[in-house]
């Protein structure tokens, strides 16, 4: 094959399970093609995915939680945004390398590595959380038309099944137009937020005392803490960021996929940076009258921007567990009809107030699927079969668990104690106490058997693309009976606008 330099990094694994080597894309000119070449400059190739995946911290979840948090404790719960998004970081770079280094994005390792029934649950519980993210963003975007025009809550959010049919319009304009729309929308939310920031003037001790000073202080806390990790922290954006990096045709040699990993990971600093201070500043804010009005359109902003990104999750989590794909206004009708249902009893019954409650409750939600979507990206991301030289460092892979235990850790004992606090306040009668106990910690032991299974499994199947960088790669793949293995063919990938599903032709098929 010629000299050590110019034997490809990757090769091909020509097992049953694998893709065929027909195009992902019939027209590879929609992908963003990366230079050849280093520089610098090829940062501003990579600028996008982050800001698209950013959106999820800063959408109408985030905004109900943070004002509940400020209302309640002040600024006594600043820490677990700087938290949240540290963590936010390492997990969503781990995610964007899932992509890079193995051109497939987290559900379809999902699908290759994990059998039937396991996968079926773990699709379920990924299109759950794609459903418990959209609830946060109608009922935001019917809170802003109320404030801006006075419209019902209850009429707005059915409206908002309608706007954002049409802003994903746009994306037959390309996935660079789709990224410009996303970062302007990004900079309105960041720019009310800030101009409010300043007519507030919040005390910079307390603020920063609120940061750097960890506290759990009076009834419900625990809960508001887990409420705002959830929603800073979203199960469906891990699999949105491992897609989402597939739209760079990048240089597939060493130095080019070590490129695309760090200067991913630098873009998504800066989206979250501004991410976390538009969270701080919602935190910090006293809103008045008029300050009212910026805060409606943030929220509007917001509202839409976040579902055109949760569509495109639910879309990919839907070809990656099911090689299925639907036109994205089918998509997005289906997973807005399974939002505005519950959202619009609630607003009719409940008013603002029961609204505002399920925003909460959602972000729960999706706090306690995180570990589904967190541990098999771990996982993956920890397997030299799947990452080759790129497999995450000791330090990492410590880090990274000791964020996940954490979350799993508070997760668990909020439920346990939770669960026990409602019993013993109830005023059920004694046989149905013990009945609903018993049914209550049977589905905290399935949780927790659910988690251990995906901890304890070893991953049995080797990546589509192995790296020819590790003389343990060969052996992991000779182990595994992929022993067929050709040439490395550089696959371009569907990028977010066209989502088109593989090519195959019946000849290429085994």
């Amino acid at each position: 094959m010629g000299s050590e330099s110019q034997r490809p990094q990757f090769i091909e694994s020509t097992g049953n399970r694998s893709f065929s080597r027909a195009p992902l894309i019939e027209n590879p000119d929609n992908q963003i093609v990366v230079p050849d070449k280093k520089s610098w400059k090829n940062l501003f190739a990579y600028i996008g995915p982050g800001f698209l995946v950013s959106i999820a911290y800063i959408d109408p979840g985030n905004f109900e939680t943070d004002l509940q948090s400020g209302a309640q404790y002040k600024y006594g719960l600043l820490w677990i945004i700087l938290v949240a998004s540290c963590a936010a970081l390492v997990i969503q770079s781990l995610a964007a390398n899932l992509g890079v280094v193995t051109e497939k994005h987290l559900a379809e390792h999902c699908k290759i590595e994990y059998p039937k029934v396991p996968n079926f649950i773990l699709w379920v519980l990924a299109e759950i959380a794609v459903v418990a993210c959209d609830i946060p963003e109608v009922i935001g975007t019917a809170f802003a038309l109320n404030m801006l025009f006075g419209i019902p809550v209850w009429c707005g959010v059915l409206l908002t099944g309608f706007s954002t049919l049409i802003l994903l319009a746009l994306q037959q304009y390309g996935v660079r137009k789709l990224e410009f729309l996303i970062a302007f929308l990004v900079a309105i939310i960041a720019a009310c937020f800030f101009m409010e920031l300043g007519y507030a003037k919040p005390d910079a001790k307390e603020v920063l005392h609120g940061l750097f000073v960890p506290q759990l202080k009076g009834n419900g806390a625990t809960g508001l803490a887990i409420s705002l990790f959830g929603a800073m922290v979203m199960p469906h954006n891990l699999y949105l960021h491992s897609a989402l990096v597939l739209s760079r045709k990048i240089p597939r040699s060493v130095r080019g996929i070590k490129e695309a990993c760090r200067f991913y990971m630098i873009e998504s600093a800066f989206a979250l940076m501004v991410a976390f201070l538009i969270n701080v500043s919602v935190i910090s804010n006293v809103l008045g009258s008029w300050s009212s009005k910026l805060f409606a359109v943030a929220l509007l902003a917001s509202g839409q921007s976040s579902t055109i990104t949760g569509t495109y999750a639910g879309q990919y989590v839907m070809q990656g567990f099911l090689d299925l794909r639907l036109k994205t206004w089918i998509r997005n009708f289906l997973t807005r009809c399974l939002a505005i249902v519950p959202s619009l009893i609630v607003a009719i019954i409940g008013g603002s107030a029961g609204a505002g409650e399920l925003i909460i409750i959602a972000s729960m939600i999706l706090s306690f699927e995180l570990p589904f979507a967190l541990i098999p990206l771990l996982k993956f991301t920890s397997s030299k079969a799947k990452m080759g030289e790129c497999v995450n460092s000791t330090m990492i892979s410590a880090i990274t668990w000791i964020i996940g235990s954490l979350i799993m850790g508070i997760n668990i004992y909020y439920l346990v104690s939770g669960y026990i606090g409602l019993l013993l306040h109830s005023h059920l009668k004694l046989g149905l106490k013990i009945f609903c106990g018993i049914l209550g910690f049977s589905c905290m032991a399935l949780y927790i058997s659910g988690i251990a299974y995906l901890v304890l499994r070893k991953n049995k199947e080797v990546s589509h693309l192995l790296a020819l960088t590790t003389p343990g790669t060969h052996e992991i793949a000779s182990e595994s009976g992929n022993n067929n293995i050709s040439s490395m063919f550089c696959l371009p990938r569907e990028d977010i606008a066209s989502m088109q599903l593989p090519q195959r032709n019946p000849g290429d098929l085994d």
